[in-house]
């Protein structure tokens, strides 16, 4: 079986023999030839006049309460890219899972569906990157390497009280994988408030040899002020001080001087490894506070450690006088990372821990 290469000068010029294969409604094997041959589905109605071949499988329902795992893949292989889309009600209250080589006990990736692709907080924010796209409108990619040796899941749940339709496809290819190839690893933390004077833990774990490669943040403040000046540090490998230490917020995800252009306020930036991408600023009701989507990743510059690692951030502002305040804001991340290890972390979730919603329930009817 072909194996994959580091990446060189020539990347897709370099003629391979790994087979290419896609994972859709409308071929769930991904098996050669499977495409298009679908006789329900989704589409069925609309392609009544047109027959097979004619989009009758372009989504899947995923009823309230119920898991639908979108690609069962035996290895060796890699996933090259994943591209999804639901509505955007449901990115807070779907879980997407991941796991490897057959740890579907310990899912390497466990993280809100919107959160995964920098979209915490429910509303649709352009996100231009490297490894993670979010185009119009709610075109969520990821580009992420996701090697596995002997099998991959990836699943989506619904936490939700309503069915929802995702359309999705996971792009692969079959291949021998390099001993040194680790397993892709995310996942979800929250703190709303984070308690005051206590740091909030983005990473808490990473067993064994890897690479942290990214961060994404999304922050909901709870009081007036300057939100943003604590650090960001890395304890890698039981260390008691960090030997990565961050100075501010804002100069961890590229930018500086809280983020402000002067005359126009939160300025929002995308680019290829960091970003601040979502400014949702309040609209005098219900929406009463500011909140922040931001990312950072490290492929040029991976955080290695040899057995474990810890991420925190400070939740730091301003007081008048001059001094810092320690602060209480909403805060929930998404790390992610490359282990060796196949298993992931353990992790709640649920729609509690997910609330965003800054509108008053819906009334009977309405």
């Amino acid at each position: 079986m072909a194996s994959f290469g580091q990446s060189d000068l020539l990347g897709p010029a370099r003629l391979s023999r790994a087979e290419s294969r896609a994972i859709t409604a409308e071929n769930p094997s991904g098996g050669r030839g499977g495409g298009a041959r679908a006789t329900e589905g989704t589409g069925a109605k609309a392609a009544r006049d047109l027959g097979v071949g004619w989009k009758v499988s372009p989504s899947r329902a995923i009823p309230a309460g119920e898991t639908l795992e979108i690609a069962a893949i035996d290895g060796p292989g890699v996933v090259r890219h994943l591209w999804l889309t639901t509505h955007p009600d449901a990115w807070r209250s779907m879980v997407l899972r991941m796991s490897w080589d057959g740890e579907d006990e310990a899912p390497a990736v466990a993280v809100p569906l919107g959160d995964f692709f920098c979209q915490g907080w429910g509303e649709y924010a352009p996100l231009l990157s490297a490894p993670i796209v979010v185009a119009p409108h709610g075109g969520m990619n990821c580009y992420f390497p996701m090697p596995f040796r002997t099998s991959a899941r990836i699943s989506i749940e619904n936490l939700g009280p309503v069915d929802q339709v995702v359309y999705y496809q996971v792009d692969f290819a079959r291949g021998e994988i390099p001993d040194d190839a680790g397993y892709l690893h995310a996942t979800w933390r929250r703190a709303n408030p984070v308690p005051a004077g206590e740091v909030y833990t983005i990473l808490d774990g990473g067993r064994g040899r890897g690479s942290y490669i990214g961060t994404y943040l999304a922050v909901g403040v709870n009081s007036p002020g300057w939100w943003g000046e604590g650090e960001l540090k890395f304890f890698m490998d039981g260390e008691t001080y960090p030997t990565i230490c961050g100075t501010g917020t804002e100069d961890y995800f590229g930018g500086a001087w809280d983020f402000e252009v002067p005359g126009q306020g939160y300025s929002t930036y995308s680019s290829s490894y960091l970003g601040l991408h979502q400014v949702i600023r309040p609209d005098g009701l219900y929406s009463s506070q500011t909140r922040f989507g931001m990312y950072r990743w490290h492929l040029p510059d991976p955080v290695n450690f040899e057995r474990s690692l810890q991420v925190t951030i400070q939740d730091l502002g301003w007081r008048p006088d001059g001094r810092y305040l320690p602060r209480s804001d909403d805060m929930a991340s998404v790390a992610y990372w490359y282990s060796e290890d196949p298993a992931g972390l353990k992790s709640e979730l649920s729609l509690d821990a997910f609330e965003v919603s800054s509108l008053p329930p819906k009334k009977a009817g309405a």
